[in-house]
């Protein structure tokens, strides 16, 4: 009798171990969730831009700031979208995805004193590099480094730098809505372009591949604020 109370006992504390290990397994696990859950959706508080107010002027140092999150999609694949609005028809194609739209943008670049060039149309797109003010972006987020260059950011497969430039395209971007504030080669529609290259430089003649720097960007879903500075 006395060994099978002794084997009961023994059975009864073992189980209670058991379970404590699993409760504290628990606790560890969700720590550790919340803990990436809250790296996911913090703010950029330090650029002050937030999902309430996603769009942030400063006319006496002349830039724009964006909130945008981080599309790891194109970390392993390549496309022509640097920032697009989430709304926009291509609120799926870029390497950072805009929580503000494009019209605003384009009127905070305004707001700063920014000229643009409007030089670019549909027809003569394939053979025209975009012209207006020479913008400079950098790329920074809740933790990081440093503010990073957008050449840091983006990888270009020529190596060549990217030249951002405030084309302007105000109506078309409002009657095509693609949604795009940033793009990797010049465009008519894009709010602001790549100067390096004309149109259809990536998806048609194939002279170029853009894509997210893994190494330097935080990972999917990481919100970012990404800050457009006239060019002095």
């Amino acid at each position: 009798m006395k060994n099978l109370k002794r084997l009961f006992l023994s059975a009864g504390l073992a189980l209670a171990v058991g379970l404590s290990i699993t409760a504290c397994g628990n606790k560890t696990e969700n720590a550790e969730s919340n803990s990436e859950t809250k790296s996911t959706v913090a703010q950029v508080e330090k650029a002050g831009v937030t999902e309430e107010k996603p769009i942030l002027v400063d006319k006496e140092k002349k830039t724009v700031t964006v909130l945008a999150k981080v599309n790891g999609k194109y970390f392993d694949q390549g496309t022509r979208h640097a920032l697009v609005f989430k709304d926009g028809k291509f609120g799926d194609k870029p390497i950072l995805i805009s929580l503000a739209d494009q019209n605003t943008f384009y009127n905070s670049l305004i707001e700063i004193g920014a000229k643009p060039g409007n030089n670019m149309t549909p027809e003569n797109a394939e053979k025209t590099q975009v012209e207006g003010d020479k913008i400079n972006v950098t790329v920074t987020w809740d933790g990081a480094e440093k503010d990073y260059d957008i050449n840091e950011v983006v990888k270009d497969s020529n190596g060549k730098k990217i030249d951002m430039r405030f084309g302007g395209n105000q109506e078309r971007a409002k009657g095509k809505n693609t949604g795009c504030l940033a793009c990797l080669d010049s465009c008519p529609v894009g709010i602001v372009s790549n100067h390096t290259y004309a149109y259809g430089a990536v998806e048609k003649r194939m002279e170029a591949s853009f894509s997210g720097n893994s190494e330097v960007l935080p990972a999917d879903g990481t919100y970012v604020a990404v800050t457009f500075a006239l060019a002095q």
